[in-house]
């Protein structure tokens, strides 16, 4: 017995232990943060980080809305409790997000068809719709995302149980949408297939359909058997507003499908058109045929979502709610909205100036007025977009992504001079 102590003893407590994440492997940087932390790091006075999908003002600050604060001081006066929210969230939240998305005089809306719940931001709401249509959507458990799309959407429907597959959206040709390969690519994917569509201010490519793009977009889905072919769609709607300044315009392509019958669903995110991005403020609802299979379609929602997170914070939704219920607010807001448009739409037009006109930059640079949004697909490679993050001090994604809202008048021309550089191989 002695000589079983002893030998225990004997072994190093560090070999004696194993722990049981000693199999966990190392996962890979998130490539958006990755890029934040290379640009905290970087000492130079010039450096610009072009990264994050997050707006700021003229100075390069975070901007937080003057409807917003206006709407946190009505709440501060309203003295509201900290109380839970019920599962699908604040009522008078997702009443008003619905209607923004869909318009009043939708018929949807108005004959109660269509069920929604507040989530955690659009993420939550790709990922509640995503549970949702593994559980219940009867006839394909694949999901077509055009490519390029969102970097979080394959991981977000895959983790939901969907099989994640792609269609052509973007054109490295041109710089704008392939719009036939769209078309050729939907035609055969399989018959009710499930297809997410960016409602507007694609991400991360900036290029959207036109008006009638979509049209035929609808036509190829289509809504029934007289159409050419019956797809799902699946609407991811971060951007009302902030695309092109009008919220209407934003929600075309959305409302469109709806009017020709198609059955829905949506993602809706309020935390760039209202800066909210930390209060996680977001919708999801699902177009119905009845107020009956409505209720059931809640029911299941509800069965859905209270495992994940059991039930949404409540700060965010009555800032939004406060907003969206409010007629002088909302104004107000929408003012702000077309604000933010109109500044990045600004920035684009300086922006191909400077690399036409000022510095001569070889090459087409029209795509930078024709893409709409947040983000820019530049066309640089990732050679260039190396050589300005170690040269010039300027980051962004690897394949040449940059987010609009980080230039500003102090710092475009540098970055338009060190782009002109790098493709003309000078820098």
């Amino acid at each position: 017995m002695l000589t079983v102590v002893a030998r225990r003893q004997a072994i190093p407590k560090a070999a004696r232990f194993i722990s049981a994440w000693a199999a966990v492997p190392q996962g890979p940087p998130d490539p958006i943060l990755g890029i934040t932390e290379a640009f905290k790091a970087d000492k130079d006075p010039k450096k610009i980080n072009l990264g994050v999908g997050a707006y700021r003002d003229d100075n390069g600050k975070p901007y937080v809305l003057p409807s917003v604060q206006k709407a946190e001081e009505i709440l501060a006066a309203a003295k509201g409790d900290k109380e839970y929210l019920p599962i699908t969230g604040l009522a008078d939240f997702t009443s008003a997000a619905a209607k923004l998305a869909y318009g009043a005089d939708s018929s949807a809306l108005k004959e109660g068809r269509i069920a929604v719940t507040q989530s955690i931001s659009g993420t939550g709401a790709l990922r509640i719709g995503g549970a949702f249509l593994a559980r219940h959507y009867p006839h394909s458990k694949t999901i077509y995302l055009p490519v390029p799309s969102w970097g979080n959407h394959t991981p977000i429907f895959r983790d939901s149980g969907l099989e994640v597959k792609g269609y052509r959206y973007f054109d490295k040709k041109t710089v704008g949408l392939d719009f036939d390969g769209l078309i050729e690519d939907l035609k055969n994917a399989p018959e009710k297939s499930i297809v997410l569509l960016h409602a507007c201010a694609h991400n991360p490519t900036g290029v959207d359909p036109t008006p009638e793009q979509w049209k035929k977009i609808s036509e190829v889905i289509g809504a029934s058997s007289l159409f050419e072919k019956q797809l799902f769609p699946f609407f991811d709607m971060a951007y009302q507003g902030f695309a092109s300044g009008n919220t209407t315009r934003d929600a075309f392509a959305l409302r469109y499908f709806v009017e020709q019958g198609h059955q829905v669903v949506l993602a809706q995110s309020f935390a760039k058109n209202m800066g909210l991005y930390g209060e996680r403020v977001g919708a999801f609802s699902v177009v119905t045929s009845s107020p009956e299979e409505k209720a059931r379609v809640d029911s299941q929602l509800k069965i859905v979502i209270r495992p994940m997170y059991s039930n949404p914070p409540i700060h965010g939704a009555r800032v939004a709610g406060t907003i969206l219920n409010d007629a002088q607010l909302y104004t107000q807001w929408e003012g702000e909205v077309k604000g933010m448009a109109d500044r990045i739409i600004g920035m684009r037009d300086t922006l191909y100036n400077k690399l036409t006109h000022d510095y001569n930059t070889p090459g087409e640079w029209g795509h930078i007025k024709s893409q709409i949004g947040m983000f820019s697909f530049t066309g640089l490679r990732p050679e260039q977009t190396k050589a300005l993050a170690e040269k010039a001090h300027i980051y962004m994604t690897a394949d040449g992504r940059i987010s609009m809202a980080g230039l500003n008048a102090h710092n475009l021309e540098y970055f338009a001079e060190s782009v002109s550089a790098v493709v003309k191989g000078n820098l």
